[in-house]
Parts: C-alpha cells; structure tokens; sequence
C-alpha cells in the first residue's frame, strides 16, 4: 500500500507519445515472421507459400501488405537450435490498435500452424506515423 502514491506519481508523470508530423498519420505496424521448416525439412516451399498468401494473407490483408525473404533462427520446444529460410510479413495498419492488429492476424497465424505443421509464428507490433 505503502507503494500506490509512488505508482500514481509516475502514471501522472507518464506522456503519451507526440502526435504524428503533418501529412503522417498513426498507425500499429504489425510484423509477422513465418519459418518454412517442420521437422527438420522445408515444408512451406515457394508454391505452397504464394497459395497461402492468395487464400488467406491477402484476403486479410486487402489494403496492401510487404512480404520479405528471411533467414531465421530459433530454439524450439525440444531444446535444438533450428536455421530456416523465412518469410516477413509486414502490415501497417493505420488508425488500429495493437489489439486490433493481432486479432486480424491471429486467424492467419493458426492456419498457417495448422496447415503446414509449425510450432508457431513469431508476431510483433510497434506504433509509427505513417504516410502513403
């Protein structure tokens, strides 16, 4: 209890962020990272990974979205070190939450984990001012 007038100190010192620069506008930037390994082999080839795009990442997606080539690396479950070619998903999504990013991407995360095997995909967001 002794700590409460410390912690509204500080939330009453807290700023929110600048607004944006003229001619920009806010945006949450949503980066999702795919592996195309599953069991030691390369399951999401370029075939598979152009389908998956046409069928779910655009349609949930539709103003416009960057896809990058990649090299992973990661430590799953079992404990080994796995190296795998990638693909970077990159969204900016003007007006949205942080919330609202994920759940767009959620429903295209577990397709992809359950089509193609995968442990799982790595998401991040972060906000920016955008201008198009």
């Amino acid at each position: 209890m002794r700590f409460l007038p410390l912690l509204l100190l500080l939330a009453a010192c807290a700023t929110p962020p600048p607004p944006c620069p003229p001619g920009t506008q806010a945006a949450t930037m949503l980066e999702g990272y795919f592996g195309r390994n599953s069991g030691g082999a390369e399951v999401v080839d370029d075939a598979a990974w152009a389908g998956f795009m046409d069928q779910l990442v655009t349609p949930a997606f539709p103003d416009g979205l960057t896809v990058l080539d990649a090299a992973g690396q990661w430590r799953g479950a079992a404990g080994r070190l796995a190296r795998e070619r990638s693909k970077l998903l990159v969204v900016a999504m003007p007006g949205a939450t942080p919330a609202q990013a994920l759940a767009r991407i959620d429903p295209v995360i577990a397709a992809f984990r359950a089509r193609f095997a995968q442990e799982s995909v790595m998401v991040t967001t972060a906000g920016a001012c955008v201008r198009f």
